[in-house]
């Protein structure tokens, strides 16, 4: 079973969808968990989770992509 860490946290469901995006075309596997309230989504955020053990490669692409 992989263990998998939290990188990033944010408000909008489509700016984790964005990340999610460029890590994934760089072949690392991404879960999102959305805890954002069903009916009011400005309350609540979206936490973004990579496997441990790719979470330097997932932050060093991120800061790469965020230059850009």
């Amino acid at each position: 079973m992989k263990a998998w860490k939290k990188i990033l946290t944010r408000t909008s469901y489509a700016e984790a969808s964005i990340i999610q995006g460029v890590l994934e075309e760089n072949e690392v596997p991404v879960q999102l968990l959305n805890k954002q309230d069903s009916s009011y989504p400005m309350f609540g955020y979206i936490e973004i989770y990579v496997p441990e053990h790719l979470v330097e490669t997932a932050k060093k692409l991120l800061e790469k992509s965020m230059l850009n």
